[in-house]
């Protein structure tokens, strides 16, 4: 799967928006404007911690949502909502044309593309089950103790975040 159809699968096939109609809305909201971008963020993150011997705190995120940014002359329009949908996306288009009145410009062309693939597709939270995540903690607990008999306190922690991000432009 190419980096641009899995940020399509997150953002357009599981939310259920049509990706030529988030298009237009962004070019109708951007019609006028000298320069702005629609950008689209999914993200997760979990964090394990472990205290003599004990997991204290295990916590799971998910949070998405977009901003929307629009340019004319001096005057920038910033709108954003944690809901990906069509009609959230409509709202913020509308927002930001405030910043259009009375200005005629034109869309700068977008920078070129000079995105590389750093990352793996797959979401790495997901690739390890929580007990194998459990059991790496309590051998860092056990490893610790057994170094030194003097030791009376181990704390160790797992955090880790994905991130998508797709950027759509007019």
């Amino acid at each position: 799967m190419t980096d641009l159809a899995a940020t399509d699968d997150l953002f357009f096939n599981r939310t259920g928006m049509d990706r030529d109609r988030v298009q237009g809305m962004l070019d109708d909201a951007l019609t006028g404007m000298d320069d702005g971008e629609l950008f689209l963020e999914y993200r997760q993150s979990e964090s394990l911690v472990l205290d003599d011997g004990q997991i204290k705190t295990a916590n799971f995120d998910t949070a998405q949502g977009f901003g929307l940014r629009a340019i004319a002359g001096e005057s920038t329009g910033y709108s954003h909502a944690s809901e990906l949908s069509e009609a959230a996306i409509g709202r913020a288009g509308e927002t930001v044309k405030a910043v259009r009145r009375g200005h005629t410009g034109s869309l700068a062309a977008a920078p070129q593309g000079t995105n590389r693939a750093l990352y793996m597709e797959d979401n790495p939270l997901a690739l390890v089950d929580f007990q194998d995540k459990v059991d790496l903690l309590r051998a860092i607990d056990a490893y610790a103790r057994g170094k030194d008999a003097r030791v009376r306190q181990v704390s160790a922690s797992i955090l880790g975040n994905w991130q998508a991000v797709q950027i759509l432009r007019s």
